[in-house]
């Protein structure tokens, strides 16, 4: 799965540690899920979408290999 959290996030003007206080989780999580290697809950998902004023959509796409 891709995703859009590094640029979404630049573009709020937020730090990954500024994020992670906002939707209550560690920086290491927010670096995981930038870098790909962690595919959050629907409810993290949700959070940091509504912290970044974008829909989940924005923020994940699918990839084909993730229709497998």
């Amino acid at each position: 799965m891709k995703n859009q959290l590094r640029p979404l996030r630049q573009l709020a003007n937020l730090t990954q540690q500024e994020l992670a206080e906002r939707v209550q989780v560690s920086r290491q999580t927010i670096v995981s899920i930038e870098s790909g290697k962690y595919v959050p809950s629907t409810v993290l998902a949700l959070k940091l979408a509504d912290k970044l004023g974008c829909s989940v959509a924005d923020l994940f796409v699918l990839e084909s290999d993730d229709w497998k």
